[in-house]
């Protein structure tokens, strides 16, 4: 850990109010701003931007002018593109660098008072930098982001990304919130165990933010929902007919799927 290194939390939600109480955790001169509070930005080595996706652009062309030389500039939204490239040919010319990110944690919970500075805890880090961002700050970020107590920091493309988390993430949200309005789930108490606790706490917990990463990635997403759907009509027709064997069929398919999953992610067993 670098304690030279001087840290802004710009938007103090969930995940900001997490980065900043890291940060002063593990000994950073860091500061946390409020969405939409004015301060100067001249003396610090790394911004974290954590807003509304749309808020995130404009702040910081509303604030780049006093970025530090060589300041590290990282967002933290749920999709990678549309900044990527916003800010792809600008960021060649300016004196501070904007390198993509996105924490791979999270609560059912939003806002400061539900922030912690252990959230991070073993969680990966995933940066989408451009190609002419060189090592010696990207190691300086992994370093700053490992002492946070990230697990690992992942270098990937915002269109890996974007179509991975599609997956993982957003997918996820709206099997859950599509779960949850089934009229069953209100009289779930004594039928109910850890798969039931587990689907229904997934659910976004910000449907304004949701909806915005949702529509910002709705071509990587819409592909993996219609797959999704398409595999539940599959066995919605298996049920409807009566047919066993297709059913068992679509049952045995998931299984060597399901072994490759907890072979290569021992965190999930």
């Amino acid at each position: 850990m670098d304690g030279r290194l001087s840290i802004a939390c710009a938007g103090l939600g969930l995940i900001g109010g997490s980065f900043y109480k890291a940060a002063m955790a593990a000994g950073y001169d860091a500061v946390g701003l409020h969405h939409g509070e004015k301060a100067d930005l001249s003396r610090f080595d790394v911004i974290l931007v954590s807003m509304p996706p749309t808020a995130i652009e404009p702040w910081i062309r509303e604030n780049c002018a006093t970025f530090k030389e060589g300041a590290m500039v990282v967002d933290v939204c749920g999709v990678k593109r549309p900044l990527y490239e916003a800010f792809r040919l600008e960021c060649m010319k300016t004196k501070w660098m904007f390198v993509g990110g996105h924490p791979m944690a999270g609560r059912e919970v939003s806002g400061y008072a539900n922030s912690t500075p252990d959230l991070f805890k073993g969680a990966s880090m995933i940066l989408t930098p451009y190609p002419y961002v060189g090592r010696g700050p990207l190691d300086m970020l992994e370093r700053f982001f490992l002492s946070l107590g990230f697990g690992r920091v992942v270098l990937t493309t915002p269109e890996r990304h974007d179509e991975m988390i599609a997956f993982t993430s957003q997918l996820c949200h709206i099997i859950s919130s599509a779960y949850v309005r089934e009229p069953l789930a209100q009289n779930h108490v004594g039928f109910s165990a850890g798969s039931f606790r587990d689907m229904v706490r997934v659910g976004a917990p910000d449907p304004v933010v949701w909806t915005e990463l949702f529509l910002l990635n709705r071509d990587m997403l819409s592909d993996v929902l219609g797959r999704y759907i398409d595999r539940l009509a599959e066995f919605k027709s298996a049920i409807d007919s009566d047919d066993a064997a297709r059913l068992m069929a679509a049952l045995e398919e998931g299984l060597p799927a399901k072994r490759e999953i907890l072979r290569n992610s021992p965190n999930l067993r």
